[in-house]
């Protein structure tokens, strides 16, 4: 990115947005929750006019999650599966809120479904992101036995993104326990990646810490329910915690 180009008062330059699915349904109990959709895209949106280069990974728990699936009796291989085909559902909605608020947006699977999005060709993804387009990866790693959380810290990896932006619901960052559960429960501004896999820290699976960490990638963790919230750590402004 030129000089000329690149983004002001802005943190990062290219980050990626790893947001749940339950993130996507609002007060429902499951599946997705347009207005909810809607103000999630209008948050991307403000990030993007200050000329942030956007991925997104955005998981399919409020669809179908393949561990339970897995729990209940079904084949964990054919469960992953059905768990990636529900991310790729929550990608063409999140694509066509985008889309609605005039933000070009292409959806890129690891399983190739070419009549509704393209396949992940890395070159290809990186060209969008120079141009402009926000990028939302679909489908996970393509892999079973891999969540959402190692796809985004692959995919941020393999586009170079300066970050990954952990969008939270109901917690502003990472603490010590549960702060739903417990009052006094301690957020800290700032923690390692081998604490937050010793103390078993709710932040990522432990393969995607691992993959952060042996490519120096920060994770940053914050409340994706507080208005202007994705804009504001983006100015370096707002609550949230950092892993590196």
């Amino acid at each position: 990115m030129s000089d000329d180009t690149a983004p002001k008062d802005t943190t990062y330059k290219r980050v990626m947005l790893k947001i749940s699915g339950e993130a996507l349904m609002g007060d429902q109990g499951f599946g997705l929750h347009p207005p909810t959709v809607q103000r999630i895209a209008r948050e991307v949106k403000s990030v993007h006019d200050m000329g942030v280069e956007i991925c997104m990974v955005i998981g399919g728990g409020n669809i179908f999650r393949g561990l339970q699936g897995s729990a209940q009796g079904m084949e964990r291989t054919t469960a992953d599966y059905m768990g990636m085909l529900a991310t790729v559902m929550n990608a063409l909605a999140m694509q066509s809120a985008l889309e609605a608020v005039g933000v070009f947006t292409r959806v890129i699977s690891a399983i190739r479904m070419d009549e509704v999005c393209e396949p992940y060709i890395r070159r290809r993804a990186v060209r969008h992101l120079e141009k402009k387009r926000v990028c939302i990866f679909a489908a996970g790693t393509g892999n079973p036995y891999f969540t959402t959380d190692t796809a985004a810290t692959l995919r941020a990896n393999e586009m170079a993104c300066e970050a990954i932006l952990m969008g939270k619901n109901g917690v502003d960052g990472v603490y010590d326990k549960d702060p739903k559960e417990h009052g006094d429960a301690k957020r800290y501004d700032q923690v390692s990646y081998d604490d937050v896999l010793t103390k078993r820290l709710k932040v990522m699976d432990a393969s995607a810490i691992a993959l952060a960490r042996e490519n120096n990638l920060p994770i940053i963790v914050f409340g994706l329910d507080e208005p202007g919230g994705f804009k504001g750590i983006l100015a370096g402004q707002g609550t949230y915690t950092k892993v590196q």
